[in-house]
């Protein structure tokens, strides 16, 4: 009985439910990031970064 008790009380990993909340707080973050990087303003100032890396003279 002791042993039973013993091994329930383990905690070897993330349970199931923690598995699904760190997938979907992960899911939510690319959602996110993927708005953000598609905005037209992150996109005008990438640009504008890019043209000035590149017109820049060596």
């Amino acid at each position: 009985m002791r042993h039973s008790l013993k091994r329930l009380r383990r905690d070897d990993g993330m349970s199931t439910v923690e598995y699904t909340l760190g997938t979907l707080a992960a899911c939510a973050f690319a959602v996110i990031l993927y708005k953000v990087i598609t905005s037209p303003a992150v996109q005008n100032g990438l640009s504008a970064v890019l043209r000035k890396a590149l017109d820049t003279a060596f």
